[in-house]
């Protein structure tokens, strides 16, 4: 959406990601990223730390899942997604506000470490079917695709014409 306010995000997690599941069964984890701007001061001929920007975020269904399985305290990672605000009021009646970052993407920071990735398997046909037509919250079509693997080398599905390809499958 062209009113969403989307940002990248480099820091370090406060804590393992929490995953909890909606009343749906849908996956969603929560985590926060300290993000600690470095300035060098010139009299003192040495670099500092700036005021910490510490941010929630929130990453739903698969991602949510690999998130948990694979980020810990302290993991350094860049986060790129949409800020979003939440309003509410206390028992008490006190209103409350606070900015959350809506994940679209998010990966461990190789500048000091090393990663090997491991892709995880595409749900089934079965699975897939029944959730074709909703949304993720990235704004992608779950099961977009499917039947072609994107990494195989095989095209078909990317632009070219097929049986079945004539509707935009909103």
């Amino acid at each position: 959406m062209a009113a969403d306010t989307n940002l990248p995000l480099i820091g370090n997690l406060t804590a393992d990601p929490e995953i909890r599941y909606t009343p749906a069964g849908v996956p969603v984890a929560n985590f926060t990223v300290a993000s600690t701007p470095r300035v060098f001061n010139r009299a003192a001929g040495e670099w500092i730390d700036g005021e910490a920007l510490f941010m929630r975020c929130t990453a739903w269904r698969e991602m949510a899942e690999n998130v948990a399985e694979s980020l810990t305290r302290g993991s350094r990672v860049i986060v790129f997604g949409r800020l979003k605000s939440h309003s509410w009021t206390t028992e008490d009646g006190q209103r409350r506000s606070r900015i959350d970052l809506e994940v679209d993407e998010v990966g461990p920071s190789l500048r000091y470490a090393t990663a090997k990735v491991t892709r995880t398997p595409r749900p089934s046909a079965t699975t897939t079917a029944t959730t074709t037509a909703a949304a993720d919250r990235s704004g992608d079509l779950v099961g977009a695709g499917v039947g072609a693997d994107p990494w195989s080398g095989n095209n078909a599905g990317w632009g070219a014409a097929s049986p079945g390809d004539d509707s935009p499958g909103l």
